[in-house]
């Protein structure tokens, strides 16, 4: 039985399939030697990547096409200085119970968190990705070129590529619209094939908090409770890691949104500082590779491996 990471990211562009797939792989183990001082930790990486599948053509990082709105001005790169903690607070507690008890809208939240013109881009874009995942109507190719609703294309890219891995110790890392498709995913699978486990489910920058993502988990899934819960195939830990300041993230608590499977595995939040900053100095606290180094997820993957 080997240990795998599987990753996968969400709906924005990205560079290709080769790239991407190394710059997470990078990210995670920077973490692991910066954060917890183990250099070569022995695991398998997988990518699901589907950016081909949304972009006709994906980022590039030539330095004489900067100009070109395909130029990607956010690679990953090593952090600069120490990886630092959160340290939680009083502060943290009386939000999430506020937050919990109150159905807010989008535009509520923003108030209450506070967004500048970076976090409404970032979020406007997470609101768009949403509508496409969603659209009923949206049809896009297969890899056999077929067209086929959108949203099942992009289920399948994820569950084509966990079926293959049944046996092994897996734990699957999703990215901001990632962690939705995730969750439709691990839930259909362990329809499919109740025998199917997922030891560890990672969410990272997750808009699963977001009151019309819930509205349709629970309108699709016909649950028998008042509340969403932990996939069945999660045998062993559910993580929701967030950064405060991560616009898509707007609520960091999903532990009192879905509630536990039937191996009593429910969802645990840890919020996180994201340090990603870009080559021009520019902070993204919701770009993946700031997420995949931080110590909390560092040590989480340290604990998987071992």
């Amino acid at each position: 039985m080997a240990n795998i990471i599987v990753g996968i990211h969400g709906l924005a562009n990205k560079p290709e399939r080769a790239v991407e797939k190394e710059w997470w792989e990078k990210s995670i183990r920077e973490g692991l030697d910066k954060n917890t001082g183990v250099k070569n930790a022995i695991f398998t990486f997988e990518m699901v990547y589907w950016a081909d599948l949304l972009y006709k053509y994906p980022l590039h990082n030539d330095p004489n096409l900067n100009f070109d709105d395909l130029y990607n001005d956010e690679p990953y790169v090593p952090a600069a200085g120490t990886l630092k903690k959160y340290e939680d607070g009083w502060l943290d507690d009386a939000r999430a119970t506020i937050l919990g008890a109150v159905g807010w809208t989008v535009d509520k939240l923003k108030q209450y968190v506070g967004t500048d013109a970076l976090a409404d881009a970032v979020l406007g874009k997470a609101l768009k990705d949403l509508a496409f995942y969603y659209d009923e109507e949206r049809r896009i190719a297969d890899r056999k070129n077929q067209q086929r609703l959108a949203r099942r294309v992009l289920m399948d890219e994820l569950s084509d590529a966990l079926r293959p891995l049944k046996g092994n110790r897996i734990m699957l890392i999703a990215h901001s619209m990632g962690s939705i498709i995730a969750y439709d995913v691990l839930r259909d699978l362990g329809r499919a094939d109740p025998a199917f486990e997922v030891a560890h489910f990672v969410t990272i920058g997750s808009p699963l908090g977001l009151p019309h993502v819930k509205a349709k988990v629970y309108e699709e899934r016909a649950y028998d409770t008042s509340r969403v819960r932990t996939p069945t195939i999660v045998t062993e830990q559910w993580i929701n890691y967030a950064d405060r300041g991560d616009p898509v993230a707007l609520d960091v608590h999903l532990a009192d949104d879905y509630g536990p499977n039937k191996r009593r595995v429910r969802v645990k939040d840890d919020l996180v500082l994201n340090d990603y900053l870009s080559p021009g100095g520019k902070p993204n606290r919701h770009k993946s590779y700031g997420y995949l180094r931080t110590p909390e997820l560092s040590e989480h993957v340290r604990d998987f491996v071992k």
